[in-house]
């Protein structure tokens, strides 16, 4: 077990402003202090109200974030849940910035850290590829470092700087905590759906952490280039309430109804829902253990699990570093090659995300009625708690 405490601490330090809450017993979130999100057209009146808290407003993408002035102490929690209502329909879309996580770790986790592994062979397209319909997968994460893989596909060459990782943001000559997610969970995706076009985004540091803006930010970017047919977010987080983030959930509903979202269940190893996988337009996603067979002992479940699939030493792309630590066993157990192991719903999300992309491709239908079809629970076994199961 790794020790959680130890990390949160090294997270708190690394990111001044954010701040654990607990407004009940037990169910801890994180947000950024001194924040809150609101839905533009509620901006004005919610700036009104906490006038005399006020510091500064930033609009962009379709969300207001107010910031407070330190000195008042204001609770955002306290501050977000009065702003939207006392009852159970919220008056104004206000959030506070929640902190978002990918999930091979978290507090009562992590599954596990990446391991370096031998090559994986390369996903084969299918024989008749160029005749099946085009499926674009967008992968909001930590980015897309090269791969042989990809890295002489035609979509690989478009992507932008705000889809590169970055490894090792601090310097300290070992890869970030999370550095590669993005270019794993990528590999995970294209092993289930050779032919998919992928577009990525870094929404999430290499240390694994982000915003809700963040994630807001890149869902308006991909709304703005058309969208995607599946989108797979490998991230989440627990809200102060247990409640969704309205500003969050408009972001992903601005994607339209003909978009698959697919998220993962979060690695707390409860019921506790997790977001945005919990949210009803979102295929919630559970980890299977390394039989394929039942739970895996740190996946969240819960009656908001749509499916689960193999989350245990997943074998997929990754990033090329040599890290400083020396060999022991005759291996070295930070230097990766391309490849590696790992362990997380995060990694479970992107099967399913691939299966569904693969099967819109083959059949030639909307990745809607595609996840319709990979998910029903008709034509596939089931797990109380977990969905539909979903192997390899």
């Amino acid at each position: 077990m790794f020790d959680q405490q130890a990390r949160l601490e090294r997270l708190l330090a690394r990111h001044r402003d954010a701040v654990v809450v607990e407004p009940a017993a037990g169910r801890p979130a994180l947000v950024r202090r001194d924040q809150i999100l609101v839905a533009g057209h509620d901006a004005p009146a919610a700036e009104d109200l906490v006038r005399r808290w006020y510091d500064s407003r930033h609009d962009e993408c379709g969300v207001t974030r107010l910031r407070l002035r330190a000195p008042a102490k204001v609770d955002v929690c306290e501050l977000a849940a009065r702003l939207g209502g006392d009852g159970r329909h919220r008056r104004l879309s206000v959030s506070p910035n929640h902190l978002v996580h990918g999930q091979p770790l978290w507090w009562s986790g992590p599954a596990d850290l990446p391991r370096p592994a031998p090559p994986v062979p390369r996903p084969r397209t299918a024989p008749d590829a160029g005749r099946r319909r085009a499926v674009t997968v967008a992968v909001l994460d930590t980015g897309l470092a090269p791969h042989p893989w990809y890295e002489h596909a035609g979509w690989y060459a478009e992507q932008d700087d705000e889809a590169a990782e970055v490894l090792d943001a601090d310097l300290d000559f070992e890869l970030d905590a999370q550095a590669g997610h993005g270019t794993f969970v990528a590999g995970v995706v294209l092993r289930h759906a050779p032919d998919a076009r992928l577009l990525a985004r870094r929404v999430i540091g290499g240390d694994g952490v982000g915003d809700e803006l963040d994630v807001i930010r890149g869902l308006a970017w991909l709304a703005a280039r058309g969208g995607a047919d599946v989108v797979n977010l490998s991230l989440g987080c627990h809200t102060f309430d247990d409640r969704p983030s309205p500003v969050l959930a408009r972001a992903i509903a601005a994607l339209g109804r003909r978009t698959a979202v697919v998220a993962c269940a979060g690695n707390a190893g409860g019921d506790r829902p997790f977001w945005p996988a919990a949210l009803k337009p979102v295929i919630g996603v559970a980890a299977l253990d390394a039989a394929g067979t039942d739970r895996a002992w740190f996946s969240n479940y819960g009656w908001w699990v749509d499916a689960c699939a193999p989350g245990v030493d997943v074998a997929s792309s990754y990033v090329r570093f040599d890290g400083p630590r020396p060999r022991m066993n005759g291996a070295d157990p930070d230097r990766f090659q391309g490849y590696a192991t790992w362990s997380g719903t995060s990694f479970a999300a992107p099967a399913v995300a691939g299966r569904i992309a693969g099967v819109a491709a083959a059949e030639g239908v909307d990745a809607v009625t595609a996840a319709d079809r990979v998910l029903d629970p008709a034509a596939r076994p089931t797990l109380p708690d977990l969905g539909v199961i979903i192997r390899s």
